[in-house]
């Protein structure tokens, strides 16, 4: 996988009309779009779809957290509409992402889909410590990502999100080969915060170890957001090589 294809954008906007220009000004430098709920409720599965057609990997970010029934035919549905990836909540537990995952494996035997990644959602970047004891998990997010992302791994799922400060942890948890880290809560030196906790540059969540990066408003408000991609995946580019010569030494 190439260091390009590490770069999601996230296409966080308002209407159809603005992600397909938008999807259109970057199709030829991105190589995976992500749809989330703001997008998906304001156009449906057809811009999903839609966006599939035309070649492009989509990561569609929902974070499905239900009963297991209801998320498992959930996850058949992501499937056939060709996502790459799409996501489930952590916090479901291990019946609902057991099941999720048995059923989409299934059904994309059954009806010769390409089965999609499952991954599973740890704690939000917009989360610290203290809003975490607000809502009763007084552990801290360092220790409920390390705790869900074992628990997704036990239930055979293909990763996890989780924000680049937990990276190394969730690497050091799980040895296995393969196992996705989506790391949103990436922010280029100088961006501002906005509501995000947890988060590092593109190249500190590339020298912790995370296989993606999950960009948005730092590319859709730039003023050429075309450029601002190729300037990500440079620094993505450097920090990877570091690690590698790093390693090397």
């Amino acid at each position: 996988m190439s260091i390009r294809e590490r770069l999601i954008v996230a296409l966080d906007l308002e209407t159809a009309r603005e992600a397909r220009e938008m999807f259109a000004r970057l199709r030829a430098s991105a190589v995976m779009f992500k749809i989330g709920s703001q997008l998906f409720t304001a156009a449906g599965p057809a811009i999903v779809r839609e966006m599939v057609e035309e070649g492009a990997r989509i990561f569609l970010d929902l974070k499905f957290h239900d009963i297991p029934n209801t998320v498992a035919r959930a996850g058949i549905e992501a499937a056939r509409l060709g996502v790459s990836i799409f996501n489930v909540h952590a916090l479901g537990g291990r019946e609902m992402m057991q099941r999720t995952r048995e059923a989409v494996a299934e059904a994309s035997e059954r009806e010769g889909l390409k089965p999609p990644s499952i991954i599973a959602v740890t704690a939000l970047t917009s989360a610290d410590d203290a809003a975490l004891e607000e809502v009763g998990i007084p552990e801290g997010a360092a220790a409920l990502v390390t705790r869900l992302a074992r628990l997704a791994w036990e239930c055979g799922l293909d990763g996890v999100v989780a924000s680049p400060v937990e990276v190394t942890l969730v690497r050091d948890a799980i040895h296995t080969d393969g196992f996705l880290i989506v790391t949103p809560g990436v922010r280029p030196a100088g961006f501002a915060a906005d509501d995000q906790k947890r988060f590092t540059t593109p190249a500190q969540a590339m020298r912790a170890g995370a296989d993606y990066l999950v960009v948005g408003r730092a590319i859709l408000r730039a003023p050429d957001p075309l450029s601002e991609v190729e300037r990500i995946v440079e620094e993505m580019e450097r920090a990877s090589t570091e690690k590698s010569e790093s390693f090397q030494g």
